[in-house]
């Protein structure tokens, strides 16, 4: 009896994940997607669902990179203090339900038939998106289930992102790059303002890297609000180990100090101890994988989700001072990325594997090839990143390398 509620349940869930996919907003796939200009679907839904977001404390994050890191790691160490810690992220890597978590556990796929059943005429009288839906699944799980805090995670930009309806214990925001561009601005300060919009009246707000060119956005910004403004790479640095890898962590990892300090100070019971065990415990705490996530030893096999120059260059870094002669790249990218301008990132002594991720928007191989061609690197296409790997595996040799990325999707059909 219980296996047939157990299989009802589960087909039901995969024809509710089929149709909310539907709505996901074209961009996703095509990159073919007009940027939201309010918040009124997001707030017309809260208030449907009776405002869920305000039965729990929030630390929202934004950025370009280390948002998911830096959730990841605030997490860990909340839990090792006795919290139940809620966790939004996006995008998930295999599975939907990592996108909402309790203290490491996805969240049941019953609690999002059960959200999704019951709300379903209301998402399609108001065509509300993908993102909006999950968002309202978030608040209304983490109401329900009475967490103590919840990490909310920025989706794309801050102003207009779904998530921006929450007043937080304070707001976080890691760094800025050009990425999403077609969205956001095409400079750094444009980015910056929308990033910006997080920055709540009398709320705390850290900056994890100190930008020259944009530091006065933040200022501004927090002036208006009234909100204290600290920076993470100007205060006293204390070194902690953590099961994390690849030398950009250091950067997030000082952000998340910064903002426990800053919990500390709100009479949040957080001890050193609880520190120390957080950051030696994220991915086992919180389920973390894509960052520098080792796949295999002999040979040393990698794979990460950087996928724009300021990712990238600290990754590449990274493998250069591994000093490893031979190596092999298994890599594909999103049609919106500037791939000339990444290539240069890259080692032209390597062995190049050209894919495409299995969605609308992936780059095509051919063209990803010879885009590596003209700046003197060069590689073999494959039909899939499938085969791209496993040719790769077969190729290499022990002592080698092996590197897969340049897009989440791509690190998603391996991990």
């Amino acid at each position: 009896m219980l296996s047939e509620i157990l299989s009802n349940i589960k087909l039901k869930y995969n024809s509710i994940i089929e149709w909310m996919f539907e709505r996901l907003p074209m961009y996703q796939n095509s990159g073919n997607f007009k940027y939201k200009v309010d918040l009124d679907n997001i707030k017309n839904l809260s208030n449907h669902l009776g405002n869920p977001h305000h039965h729990f404390k929030t630390i929202h994050i934004a950025g370009t990179n280390g948002k998911g890191s830096t959730s990841h790691i605030l997490s860990s160490i909340l839990q090792e203090s006795g919290y139940k810690v809620g966790l939004y992220t996006s995008p998930h890597l295999k599975d939907f339900r990592e996108r909402v978590k309790i203290n490491g556990s996805n969240i049941p796929e019953a609690d999002i038939v059960e959200f999704v059943s019951s709300n379903k005429q209301y998402f399609e009288d108001n065509n509300l998106s993908f993102f909006e839906m999950t968002v309202g699944l978030a608040f209304d799980y983490f109401k329900n289930q009475k967490v103590d805090i919840a990490i909310i995670e920025v989706g794309m930009g801050g102003r207009l992102d779904s998530t921006n309806i929450i007043s937080p214990e304070l707001s976080i925001i890691t760094n800025i790059g050009l990425d999403h561009t077609k969205f956001l601005g095409t400079t750094l300060k444009d980015i910056a303002f929308e990033k910006a919009g997080i920055i709540k009246k009398d709320t705390p707000v850290i900056i994890g890297e100190t930008q020259l060119e944009i530091s006065e956005v933040f200022k501004d910004k927090a002036s208006e609000m009234g909100s204290k403004i600290l920076y993470a790479d100007q205060q006293k640095k204390i070194k902690f180990l953590s099961d994390l890898e690849g030398s950009y962590q250091d950067k997030n990892i000082q952000t998340v100090l910064c903002a426990i300090r800053e919990l500390q100070k709100s009479n949040w019971n957080i001890a050193e101890d609880a520190i120390k065990l957080g950051l030696s415990k994220v991915q086992l705490n919180t389920g973390f994988i894509g960052r520098w996530s080792v796949l295999g030893q002999s040979p040393l096999t990698i794979c990460d989700t950087a996928h724009n120059k300021e990712g990238l260059s600290i990754v590449l870094e990274d493998i250069k001072s591994l000093n490893i002669p031979i190596m092999h790249f298994v890599i594909g990218f999103v049609n919106d990325k500037d791939i000339d301008l990444l290539i240069n990132l890259f080692p032209e002594k390597a062995h190049y594997y050209f894919c495409s991720p299995s969605i609308l928007r992936g780059l095509d191989a051919n063209e990803l090839k010879n885009k590596f061609r003209r700046k003197n690197r060069h590689g073999t296409v494959f039909s899939s990143v499938k085969d791209a790997f496993d040719q790769c595996k077969s190729i290499a040799k022990k002592d080698d390398f092996i590197y897969i990325g340049g897009s989440t999707f791509v690190v998603a059909e391996i991990i």
